[in-house]
């Protein structure tokens, strides 16, 4: 008999993962390996190991071993807030009036407010156990740079962000958090860095993107003596690090004899995602059982949606390795109305093979309907989410909504990454009646992928 289900399922502290999963290591048909820009061979860990730190490089390409211990320093860190709670969401359920049972695993109960602290404080260990002095990195929204520096405070590191011109100017808030813990905030596209100037020489007026601040950062490491980059999203090395959230999500509804039916996660890099669906994936590929598992991107930057498989620089000013993705190309540049995070051209390699071999359906939605669900949501949760959330928060309605019609009884998870009160503008703006939808047009999209790397 099941038991009665409580609002928020915790976990003790010694339920709290102690080994990262590495979902490379049970699929069959692995993900492409990233190439060297110049000799387009796949990359060595040498080569890796001059940008990322020796330790996150030989993750980046390790594809056999299943699971990684969790060093103690970082599961100490971890306690602080893991576990997080998986919520039954009632009250949501009793606003829509559907038979289905819902269900949100909120990462917002930290100080940086997402789930982007799972990754940033294994990368700064890392770092430090290295011995380096400091770390760049890039940021859209802001959820990452805010998570890095905070990590990179707990370790006393040198922190340098690049965050998206029109994020850096929109949110405000989240840039002082970052400061307050002592990183140098820089808005991006800059006048500091080479590539920085070449890219404003290029796109005059740019309000930014993802692929453009991570040009300049991987510029700002290799040539500071003592640093290395790192990146919130995207790299295989950082979904294994948020596979805790998807090892604390499968015990929490095991614990109560809960089979999942539907995993909804938003999708920008990748990083929530994966994190969530990973041993979820595992349990497919491994035939023990199936599900329905959807990602959710923005219709302004759909990469999964419209994209291109195929091999792409990760960043916009082609220094970075290649890899082989669902791209929209590296010189796309969402539109400055995008409210939110999920700024990326690409989609995380295994993310997107795993898409491209059926595991994982897409969707992509219009940023004033990812608002009204988000609205909905607060109202009736009592979380203000963040705008990346809302985008699988509307996904989830819709499911439920489907549910309803149907009368069946499904159990929907969606991953909740994080709050939103940083993002006052957007909900400004759209309390205003002033935010409005921006959908690519193919010719635009098509102007971006004519310039893809040709590569046999």
């Amino acid at each position: 008999m099941m038991k009665e289900i409580p609002y928020k399922i915790y976990l003790e502290e010694n339920e709290m993962p102690k080994q990262w999963y590495n979902v490379r290591a049970d699929m069959k048909k692995k993900p492409a390996p990233i190439l060297n820009p110049g000799t387009l061979q796949p990359v060595t860990l040498e080569e890796l190991s001059h940008i990322f730190c020796e330790e996150l490089a030989k993750q980046e390409l390790d594809e056999t071993t299943p699971y990684f211990d969790i060093p103690e320093e970082i599961r100490s860190f971890y306690r602080m807030y893991r576990p997080s709670p998986l919520v039954r969401a009632y009250c949501l359920e009793e606003k829509l009036q559907t038979p289905a049972h819902i269900y949100y695993k909120f990462e917002g109960n930290n100080t940086s407010g997402s789930h982007k602290l799972n990754s940033a404080i294994a990368q700064a260990y890392y770092a430090k156990k290295q011995g380096l002095k400091g770390v760049t990195t890039e940021t859209g929204a802001g959820q990452w740079g805010t998570a890095l520096s905070m990590a990179c405070s707990y370790f006393d590191l040198d922190c340098q962000v690049y965050m998206v011109k029109c994020s850096y100017e929109q949110k405000p808030f989240r840039r002082e958090v970052m400061r307050t813990y002592g990183a140098k905030v820089t808005p991006s596209p800059s006048m500091d860095t080479e590539i920085g100037r070449k890219i404003n020489a290029e796109f005059p007026g740019t309000t930014g993107s993802l692929g453009c601040a991570i040009s300049e950062a991987v510029e700002a490491a290799t040539t500071q003596d003592g640093y290395r980059y790192v990146l919130g999203s995207v790299l295989t090395q950082v979904l294994l690090h948020q596979s805790v959230i998807g090892l604390e999500t499968k015990t929490a509804l095991d614990k109560y004899g809960v089979k999942a039916d539907t995993i909804i996660g938003c999708a920008g890099g990748g990083s929530n995602l994966g994190g969530l669906i990973s041993p979820f994936v595992g349990q497919m590929l491994r035939g023990e059982a199936d599900y329905e598992i959807i990602a959710v991107e923005p219709a302004s930057c759909p990469s999964l949606t419209r994209g291109k498989y195929a091999y792409d620089f990760c960043d916009t000013g082609k220094v970075c390795p290649l890899a082989k993705m669902y791209t929209l190309g590296s010189g796309f540049i969402p539109s400055a109305n995008h409210a939110g995070g999920l700024r990326y051209h690409g989609m995380s390699s295994v993310v997107s093979e795993l898409y491209d071999q059926g595991y994982l359906k897409a969707r992509s939605v219009e940023q004033t309907e990812v608002f009204k669900a988000a609205q909905t949501f607060a109202r009736v949760e009592g979380i203000l989410p963040a705008p990346e959330s809302s985008h699988a928060i509307k996904v989830a309605i819709d499911e439920a909504l489907k549910c309803k019609e149907t009368k069946e009884a499904k159990n929907i998870v969606f991953g909740l990454t994080g709050t939103g009160y940083f993002d006052m503008v957007a909900y400004q703006k759209f309390n205003d009646g002033q935010m409005v939808d921006y959908i690519p047009t193919d010719k635009e999209l098509e102007a971006a992928l004519s310039k893809l790397p040709k590569v046999e």
